[in-house]
């Protein structure tokens, strides 16, 4: 059987971003409703957690954008209110346990948490022998131990209040084998762990706990990183990296917080203690 590469270029990615953009944008568009329920997102000021804030704000949540950029997180919610919904911001470093208690603190004398979305994330390239311990306890504290300090601080707020959800970001790393991304791999790999233990623990307490596993998807973190890491070859590289999906490009941002909209929704409310790839068929359909 022959195989046809597919030739995938920016312009491919930009203009299904356009499409998706203009189907979704609008309030009150969303098959699945959040009304009414305060959703607290890490790493809301800009990627994938500015498209969830978005999109949850569309579908009736009272946002509160959460990121170590207080700046960031406050620009992402004056969007969400100059569309006449609701959102507020908080400065948080989700690596420190007592800089996240802090903000939850604040954030539980005003409201409840209905859902948390555990979003905040750093990114690593390397193999185990070009990974420093620096590097590999910067991960760790980031991508491990703040999930962990934040469903450690939200949880007992969520018992008390008769439940909740969790979502928490990880990645197709977590279970694939991707070439240099040794640490980012371990991270996420605990990511996808810690959901299932949470899952299991409280599933009694009315909280559901799942993660989303997404491959490759074009944020400015991406752009950024192509721009200083391939000056002059950014446009091969994005190329490369977006055929290596089957489907033939990279995920949009929307496409993520499309399904993370899914899974916090009451019509989600079978569903706990799993890990939903989005990857393009990057999982089962490569070769």
């Amino acid at each position: 059987m022959e195989t046809r590469r597919v030739t995938v270029s920016r312009e491919h990615n930009r203009g299904f971003e356009s499409l998706v953009t203009e189907t979704l944008r609008g309030a009150g568009d969303f098959p699945f409703r959040l009304d009414n329920k305060v959703v607290a997102i890490t790493g809301a000021g800009s990627g994938i957690g500015r498209e969830i804030a978005e999109v949850f704000a569309a579908a009736g949540a009272r946002v509160r954008t959460l990121d170590i950029n207080l700046g960031a997180a406050e620009e992402v919610a004056q969007i969400i209110r100059n569309r006449d919904l609701e959102a507020a911001a908080f400065e948080c470093d989700v690596s420190s346990g007592d800089a996240v208690n802090r903000t939850f603190a604040s954030l539980f004398c005003q409201d409840r948490v209905h859902i948390l979305v555990n979003n905040a994330g750093i990114a690593h390239v390397g193999n185990i022998e070009q990974t420093s311990e620096a590097d590999f306890e910067k991960i760790f504290r980031v991508n491990v131990a703040g999930m962990y300090h934040c469903m450690q601080t939200c949880i007992p707020n969520m018992v008390r209040r008769g439940g909740g959800v969790i979502l928490n970001m990880a990645s197709i790393a977590a279970t694939s084998g991707v070439a240099d991304r040794f640490a980012y791999s371990m991270s996420k790999g605990a990511v996808v762990s810690m959901t299932y233990s949470v899952a299991k623990d409280y599933i009694s307490k009315n909280i559901r706990c799942n993660c989303i596993s997404p491959a490759r998807v074009q944020t400015p973190f991406l752009d950024g990183f192509l721009a200083q890491s391939y000056a002059e070859l950014e446009k091969q590289m994005f190329d490369k990296l977006a055929a290596s999906q089957p489907i033939g490009r990279m995920a949009q941002p929307r496409e993520i917080a499309m399904l993370a909209l899914f899974l916090c929704s009451d019509e989600a409310a079978f569903i706990t203690g799993a890990d939903f790839p989005i990857d393009g068929g990057f999982l089962t359909l490569r070769g």
